[in-house]
This record gives structure tokens, sequence and C-alpha cells, in this order.
């Protein structure tokens, strides 16, 4: 491979040719974690409340942390020149893997605690589950990671509840949230080949046992808001799917162009 390609698409070529499953979900979970990180991090100075501005400030830092770890772990398994930052900056927007609802719009404060609750439930049923993988750095980086996600369940949860139970303004907010957000749900769930043949390998947990788990908590959260089940509200909604084999919305190319502006303009540029 030549080395004067731009960096960008050397990057590319290297994970695109890769016969590694293994990096493939590696990106994935990494690719989720820093988009949503991204999104969230939106939010820095203009929460409803100061408390509440610096807790999803810190729940950004947290997500940023984790998909850190992904990434160095992707680097070492794709090897060559491939590094942490590289993964992040150099990538064009058909190579992410980030789950769909991630790159959504964070729309109010209603649908951005909502989006992060669907997440961090499934991250912390994920990771509880993925500590026993066959991997040992999976099962490492699942286990660093689990006491920050059960906070961020705690954290969404709470918000879930205080907004469904609390005024008519906020309960129909938290609806229009839900209507927005649950068709994006049920991709976290549609194992990918990539996702199979780790599955199949006892690398990561059944994303079916996970799904059960997932539902059960949205069921006990949503009946203590005092707002109808969407399991069953919505159970034959048509989910949207792409964001896992790299097909996106139009938001994530927005999000990238602002994320990789600096990497992009000054090439490996270090503080």
């Amino acid at each position: 491979m030549s080395t004067n390609q731009p960096i960008n698409q050397v990057t590319s070529q290297l994970i695109n040719n890769s016969t590694n499953q293994l990096v493939n979900y590696t990106l994935h979970l990494a690719d989720t974690t820093l988009i949503l990180s991204q999104r969230n991090s939106e939010w820095c100075g203009h929460g409803p409340a100061l408390e509440q501005d610096i807790a999803i400030s810190n729940i950004s830092l947290d997500l940023l942390g984790q998909s850190r770890n992904f990434y160095q772990y992707a680097a070492k398994l794709s090897g060559d020149n491939v590094t942490e930052d590289s993964l992040a900056y150099h990538r064009n927007e058909r190579d992410f893997k980030n789950l769909l609802i991630t790159e959504l719009p964070n729309g109010d404060w209603a649908q951005t605690t909502l989006r992060q609750f669907f997440i961090s439930a499934f991250y912390n049923f994920l990771f509880d589950e993925m500590q026993s993988s066959a991997d040992v750095q999976l099962a490492a980086i699942a286990e660093k990671s689990l006491k920050e996600v059960a906070y961020h369940v705690k954290w969404s949860a709470e918000w879930v509840i205080r907004l469904g139970d609390g005024t008519d303004e906020s309960r129909q907010r938290l609806l229009a949230a839900l209507e927005e957000l649950w068709p994006y749900t049920g991709e976290m769930f549609i194992a990918t080949d990539y996702e199979e043949t780790l599955i199949n390998s006892a690398i990561i947990p059944s994303l079916q046992k996970i799904k059960t788990s997932w539902q059960a908590k949205v069921a006990e959260i949503f009946e203590q808001a005092e707002l109808p089940n969407p399991v069953e509200t919505f159970k034959k909604s048509f989910m949207q799917t792409g964001g896992k084999q790299s097909v996106h919305t139009e938001h994530l190319g927005f999000i990238l162009a602002e994320m990789q502006y600096l990497q992009r303009m000054y090439p490996d540029a270090e503080w």
C-alpha cells in the first residue's frame, strides 16, 4: 500500500480489507460511544440547570473515554499505522458503524435524556454479559465501563420518570421524543454478520438475551413514569437499520465535519 495516499484513505482501506470481524465490532462500539458523546457535548452550557449541565457533560466525557478504549483496541487489532486518532478523525461517514440513534439531532431535553436511557440500559446489560467474553480485552473494557454506565442508566431513568410523571407539557414532550426515537431502538438487537460470528464464538453475548432484559427495564421505568409500555404500544413498528453497516442518516456527515475539522486542516496536529 502506498504511504503517500491521504491518511483517511489508508485507514479506510485497512479496515475495509480486514476480515477480522472483531475489528468491525470494536469499531461499532467505539463509533457509537464517540458520536453519542459528541451529540451530548452540544448541551454544554445549555442545560436546563447548572447541575444537569455538568451531569450531561460528565456523561459525554465517560462516553469519550469508553470510545478511546475501544479505538485503542481496534487500532491494535488492525496493526500497520492505524491509531485511535486515525480511526476517529480520518475515516469518512461511510466507514463509521455507530447506531443511527446516536447521530439524530438532540431535540429537546426530553429527547436527549430518553435517548440516553435507551442506549445506557442496552450497554448496561451488554457490558455486564461481556465481562465473561472469551476475548480478554473486551471483557476488561466492559468491566471498566460498567460502573459509569450504571450511573448513566440511573441518571437518565430518573429524568424519564420525572418528565413522564410531571406536568402535561413535560409528559407530551417525552411522548413526542418516544415517537421520534423508538423506530431506531430495534437496530441495537438486529445482529450484523460480524456480530453473528462473534456471538457464535462466545466473544459477545446473544443480542436476543439482552433484548429481553432491556425491554423489561424499559417497561419498569415507563410504569414508574405512569406511561404506557412502549414495547407493547409499538410492537409492530418498523425499525430503522443501517448504521452498523455504515449506512447513515444525513446528520452524521455534519457531525464529522465539525468533529474532524482540526485534524483535517492540520494533519497530525498535537497539543
